[in-house]
């Protein structure tokens, strides 16, 4: 096994990333125990996942190459839906009033409850299709990539994609906290009200994300700037709509009330640095220059 591992010609650089997010993860398993619900099943899923991989690499054919290249955008959603498990069993601290304090000490108010000013049901309505765009916008230049037939540039975004979402659950893990939605909610004097889809789109989310820890940091705000870096693959008009995007999810996370100021913040610093370390680690993962 450990020959197969250190065997740079089977394994691509997004193959080891996400062999080292579950060895880290089952740690995080392990010391959850009996308080994480299912545990044994998580575990053997994990074993399941590393045995997909690893054969995947030692194979040959089309079947697994599209497995290859395209597993890892799987992967990261399973693993975002196993940390709502594993944190409320792991970590014993939550940190919203923390999050909540640094926002007031540097506003002297609270962002969600001072933007309540200028809420409007249309830009209430146009914000919230913003951020339920979330996942496309990121996933459309792998896409755009994979229709040109770029594989070398998509297997390199789709490592980048799959390195921030990854990054961001251990934020999650440090730094567990569910946003200013609910802690200050009793602080609101307005409640969101928006056109024909918003409530829609908000009863979808809260059903995908009540139940998770992940302010921070803000991986809307983290995977768009590195889906924004990538877009410039593309086009220079593309990476131009990206920035007009990203600046609006930003503000739209705050805005929605999903996030403490300090968690935009902390995405934007996070993506600074992937940015910087993402090329110079997929090289050396990579089993070719």
């Amino acid at each position: 096994m450990a020959a197969l591992l250190n065997d740079d010609r089977r394994f691509w650089a997004v193959d080891k990333l996400c062999l080292g997010y579950l060895a880290f993860s089952t740690v995080l398993v392990t010391l959850g125990g009996g308080r994480i619900a299912g545990a044994t099943a998580i575990l053997a899923g994990h074993a399941a996942a590393a045995l997909l991989i690893i054969g995947a690499a030692a194979s040959r054919g089309r079947a697994a190459w599209l497995f290859r290249n395209w597993y890892p955008l799987v992967f990261v959603s399973l693993a975002f839906r196993e940390m709502a498990l594993i944190i409320p069993a792991v970590r014993g601290w939550v940190a919203d009033q923390w999050l909540a304090g640094l926002d007031f000490a540097f506003w002297h108010a609270h962002p969600t409850v001072w933007l309540e000013r200028m809420m409007t049901p249309p830009l209430t309505e146009f914000l919230q299709v913003v951020y339920s765009l979330f996942i496309p916008a990121v996933l459309a230049v792998p896409v755009i990539l994979w229709w040109q037939r770029r594989y070398d540039d998509f297997r390199a975004v789709a490592f980048v994609i799959a390195l921030g979402y990854l990054v961001s659950y251990v934020g999650y893990f440090i730094v567990p906290a569910r946003g200013p939605r609910i802690l200050l909610h009793d602080l609101q004097t307005v409640p969101l009200a928006g056109g024909w889809l918003f409530d829609m789109q908000q009863r979808l989310l809260d059903r995908l994300e009540s139940t998770h820890y992940d302010c921070f940091p803000s991986g809307h705000t983290e995977l768009t700037i590195l889906a924004w870096w990538c877009a410039r693959l593309i086009s220079a008009r593309l990476f131009l709509a990206y920035a007009v995007y990203t600046i609006c999810i930003m503000f739209a996370t705050v805005y929605l009330r999903y996030h403490y100021s300090v968690d935009v913040l902390a995405g934007v610093l996070t993506a600074a640095v992937l940015i910087a370390v993402a090329p110079p680690l997929y090289r050396t993962l990579s089993p070719e220059p």
